[in-house]
């Protein structure tokens, strides 16, 4: 066999293989897809946070989507705000699982809007939410959260989020309203 006939079986067993992979991936797109722009890295948490009666959020796959050394920030209370690590955002989000009883409910948390901005490696991310447990007399919250972003290693991690609720007095800031 001749090198170039070598070269030409390679090539084309290459093709062969690689074609199917390429239409199977253009067909499905990954949750590595969703790292590849900060707004995607955003809403993957809330679809990951956000569960049906029965079921538990992955949580391994919430903290892939943040830095080791986020920071997340949330009101807690009308008056109080709480600073967590990642693992103590997640065992917060546990207590309220199991004291809300969400397990059987479900809970769910859907972006209403979202305001990006991004400037090289760097991105932030208004987001206007909606929070509610199926079934409870409580209506539906809103909330705003506002990420900081950081693009490492060919994808868009989350280096720290701070949440508010607004009220009459202080409403839903201009970046997210109609």
């Amino acid at each position: 066999m001749t090198i170039r006939r070598i070269m030409g079986t390679v090539i084309a067993l290459a093709w062969a293989g690689l074609v199917p992979r390429m239409a199977a991936h253009a067909q499905t797109p990954s949750e590595d897809d969703a790292l590849q722009t900060a707004e995607g890295v955003v809403n993957q948490l809330y679809e990951l946070v956000t569960i049906e009666a029965g079921h538990s959020p992955d949580w391994d796959a919430v903290r892939s989507l943040f830095l080791d050394q986020a920071v997340i920030v949330l009101r807690t209370s009308r008056t109080a705000t709480t600073v967590f690590s990642v693992d103590g955002f997640v065992n917060d989000f546990v207590t309220f699982i199991e004291g809300a009883n969400v397990r059987e409910t479900g809970f769910t948390e859907r972006v209403q809007r979202t305001k990006p901005t991004v400037f090289g490696d760097m991105a932030h991310v208004w987001v206007l939410y909606e929070a509610s447990i199926p079934g409870s007399p409580r209506p539906p919250q809103q909330g705003v959260d506002s990420f900081s972003l950081i693009k490492q290693d060919g994808r868009w991690w989350i280096a720290a989020v701070t949440n508010e609720i607004p009220t009459p007095t202080r409403p839903v800031p201009a970046p997210l309203q109609e």
